[in-house]
């Protein structure tokens, strides 16, 4: 019965999405910067790859969070650069704006990849520090990612940082 009810609310709702312009990294905080640092993952492939059931909601050991790697920048830009901040969204969930699945923070200029490992919880006793030696912020369930679950008969979705299932296209730098 409960399916039946998720296949409605589907249907319905199903014209509300691609909310890309309701991104975060569309809004004000990022007014100004012209730079995005094309991201692709090497678990997944290119932007907009469809992810695999071990990347989903309800995956039996657990979702995995796709592995990325941003390209070089400039050493002029690479020298400027503090830290890397990755907002990952669903601008295809049928609400007003997109869902935020994972905000990472204090990321290393150097660094040009994530692994899933990097996004465990870390056993220092800092609270929201992860094991790649960054930090994740809040999300709508205040965990270190949400996976991809679209209603039934939704269609894909997409997962982007400024830019499904998933795709993470973009880094951007903090100012």
């Amino acid at each position: 019965m409960l399916a039946y009810v998720e296949a409605t609310a589907s249907w319905l709702l199903k014209n509300q999405s691609g909310r890309d312009q309701r991104a975060f990294t569309k809004g004000p905080s990022f007014a100004g910067l012209d730079a995005t640092i094309s991201v692709t993952s090497p678990d997944c492939g290119a932007s907009g790859a469809t992810l695999g059931p071990e990347y989903m909601a309800g995956a039996p050991e657990g979702p995995r969070i796709p592995a990325l790697k941003r390209e070089s920048v400039s050493s002029s830009a690479e020298i400027e650069i503090q830290e890397w901040l990755v907002i990952s969204e669903n601008p295809d969930a049928p609400l007003p704006t997109p869902i935020c699945r994972g905000i990472y923070m204090g990321i290393e200029p150097t660094r040009r990849s994530l692994e899933n490992k990097d996004f465990a919880l870390s056993d220092d006793a800092k609270p929201m520090l992860l094991k790649g030696g960054f930090y994740y912020g809040v999300n709508r369930r205040d965990v270190v990612y949400i996976p991809p679950r679209p209603l039934l008969n939704n269609g894909i979705h997409r997962c982007m940082s400024d830019a499904g299932v998933s795709r993470i296209s973009s880094l951007r730098p903090l100012s």
